[in-house]
């Protein structure tokens, strides 16, 4: 059975895990593969402009599959071995997804845990469920986060916050999560598809090209110099400047109307 289920609302692109009976957990299965495709895909296809990622069930990801770590028990598998499974395999998602130039937004259905949590962080945007909560768990099962969580999870609340997190495992509730900033809203249940679908409209809305280039941007920002990021700016705009979309808005605004983007 797929890990991913992919539906379309025209440039809105919805992934949904679909593995409730594991409480969407990550490993132990199918799902790294199938997000590294799936991002590939979205990459490739310029016709997507915005991406809901979402959980099925009750819980949005339970992260690592706890029952399957009983594997490196065996004396027999190397500590080289384990962490080039890591390097093969978990850690080959956020690389994909983090990356990805197209707006991704996170509908936190439910408990987000350990690399679960981390999923969330790479995405752009979080918005939360009433009954969502967010643990960066690893230190309750005895593991450190291996999947990218100790660069993401700061990004996202700060380091005071993400040691506070990390270092006591306890989950925090969806209007913890709104105070410190790792996700952006908060609402019922029975609202949040449609809530992010809105937001994803919204988005998907604006033209393609630029859409990517500012996510770029932003992601630059996080790492480079502000020269350095004027510079890659001045390039991008240069390159915008030039694109029918951008004519296009100039005029629509000037003749005080909808633009039509290609």
């Amino acid at each position: 059975m797929a890990f991913l289920k992919t539906t379309r609302d025209g440039a809105v692109l919805t992934l949904t895990m679909s593995h409730p009976t594991t409480r969407n957990a990550l490993t132990g299965n199918t799902a790294v593969e199938e997000f590294v495709q799936a991002c590939a895909a979205i990459g490739r296809d310029h016709g997507v402009r915005c991406v809901i990622l979402t959980g099925e069930g009750p819980v949005f990801s339970s992260g690592g599959n706890v029952k399957d770590m009983q594997r490196f028990f065996h004396r027999q598998l190397s500590a080289e071995a384990i962490r080039e499974e890591y390097r093969n395999g978990i850690q080959r998602l956020p690389k994909a997804l983090y990356h990805l130039d197209v707006p991704v937004i996170a509908a936190v259905n439910g408990p987000a845990v350990g690399a679960g949590l981390d999923l969330a962080c790479m995405c752009d945007i979080r918005i939360a469920s009433e009954q969502a909560t967010f643990a960066e768990s690893f230190v309750r099962v005895g593991i450190v986060p291996g999947d990218g969580g100790a660069w993401l999870l700061p990004r996202a609340v700060g380091r005071a916050k993400a040691a506070e997190m990390a270092f006591t495992g306890e989950a925090i509730t969806a209007q913890e999560a709104l105070e410190c900033g790792l996700v952006s809203r908060v609402v019922a249940p029975e609202a949040l598809t449609e809530t992010a679908m809105t937001l994803a409209r919204k988005i998907a809305a604006n033209p393609a090209g630029v859409l990517r280039m500012t996510k770029r941007l932003l992601r630059e920002g996080e790492q480079a110099s502000l020269e350095s990021l004027l510079e890659i700016s001045a390039s991008y705009q240069a390159i915008a400047h030039m694109e029918p979309d951008h004519h296009e808005a100039v005029r629509a605004f000037v003749e005080k109307r909808a633009p039509r983007f290609s």
